[in-house]
């Protein structure tokens, strides 16, 4: 089966990150009856008795816009009107003119990219592709690396509880190689620049828990992308292992929030152990499904989730997946250290790191 069989059928610098991304302040509460606290899960949301939910991390959105700084130019489009699902696209700026001459055929060819099929983090319940982070990060990404970046702005928990946030990310990767084939209003951006050969899942966090579930179903239709890139994936489990019982002091997660977060998102579930959430427990599908060619995991060095990282990326290794897979750690970093500090030396490592893995380079050496 090619990707293409999986059309849809009908049916350098982030400016405002450290303030988005900063841990958040617990302000006084009404302690009144309607304002009890029944969930808080740290640093991500709060709901009240009365009903009321609230996101702790701030989300400031901007507009679709020509980047002046990288050149890139970005668009939103609704993928689904009757949910709602939507993404924004950017499109690196053209190469420059050549001066050397050449035939007409060859002078008016459009240059084919990558496609970075990109999904946020926010816990499933946070955050947008439409907010300044993943703006600058996706416009600097698209004009250095020249890739098509698609952020995928799926529905949020516990509105719309999991695994409504898996199906419309497996939709929008449905909707990307449909796009490319109709007549949708992206034609020219999809059909004329991306090359759908080489097609790359990512995300951070949540988003990189996304990513991997998007690229097991994708192997077990009998379909691959190019690459699978998840940048300090959320996978947690029942049982504590290696130094995940040791939690470090001023750390972002949080080993009871990492226990309540996944069974507040998804109502279903069967617990911690869930193969969506623990991919290497016991009865998890097989890692050697996964529907990719590489595979590239990174995790902080002081973040809760690293064990969780490097376990999968190990048990990727021995579960007899042919791809080529990379890891790296940041030693001494917390979760998605390079949206906090992004103009720091491993955050500028970590840009580097990925850009030469799109590219189709070998890692080059992190100095943690």
């Amino acid at each position: 089966m090619t990707l293409a069989s999986l059309r849809r059928k009908p049916l350098n610098t982030f400016p405002t990150a450290q303030r988005l991304l900063s841990k958040p302040v617990k302000p006084e509460m009404d302690h009144s009856a309607d304002d009890e606290i029944v969930v808080e899960i740290y640093p991500t949301i709060r709901t009240y008795r009365s009903g009321r939910i609230e996101r702790l991390q701030p989300t400031d959105f901007v507009s679709a816009s020509l980047d002046i700084s990288t050149g890139v130019c970005s668009k939103d489009v609704l993928i689904n009107p009757s949910t709602g699902l939507s993404a924004r696209i950017y499109r690196p700026p053209p190469p420059p003119a050549s001066s050397s001459s050449s035939s007409s055929s060859s002078s008016t060819a459009r240059q084919k990219y990558p496609v970075f099929l990109y999904y946020h983090g926010g816990g499933f319940c946070c955050g947008s592709a439409f907010c300044s982070v993943y703006h600058s990060f996706l416009n600097s990404l698209s004009s250095i690396a020249g890739v098509i970046a698609i952020s995928v702005n799926y529905r949020l928990a516990p509105e719309h509880p999991l695994p409504i946030g898996y199906d419309d990310s497996w939709e929008a990767l449905q909707w990307v190689t449909t796009e490319a084939y109709e007549r949708g209003p992206l034609k020219p951006w999809l059909a004329e620049y991306a090359d759908l050969n080489k097609i790359f899942l990512a995300g951070d966090s949540s988003g990189a828990n996304i990513a991997h579930n998007v690229a097991i179903r994708l192997g077990q239709s009998g379909s691959e992308v190019e690459g699978l890139v998840l940048m300090h994936p959320l996978f947690w489990g029942k049982e504590r292992i290696g130094s995940e019982e040791d939690e470090v002091e001023g750390v972002l997660l949080k080993i009871k929030d990492a226990n309540a977060l996944w069974p507040f998102v998804c109502p279903g579930t069967i617990g911690l152990d869930d193969p969506r959430m623990n991919p290497t427990a016991e009865g998890a599908p097989s890692l050697a499904a996964l529907g990719c060619r590489r595979l590239q995991v990174s995790v902080g060095g002081i973040d809760l989730l690293r064990e969780r990282g490097r376990n999968y990326y190990e048990k990727v290794k021995l579960s007899g997946w042919e791809g080529e897979a990379e890891f790296w750690e940041a030693e001494g970093e917390d979760h998605v250290f390079f949206f906090r500090n992004p103009s720091s030396g491993k955050a500028v490592a970590f840009m580097e790191n990925l850009i030469n893995f799109l590219k189709g380079g070998t890692r080059k050496k992190f100095y943690g």
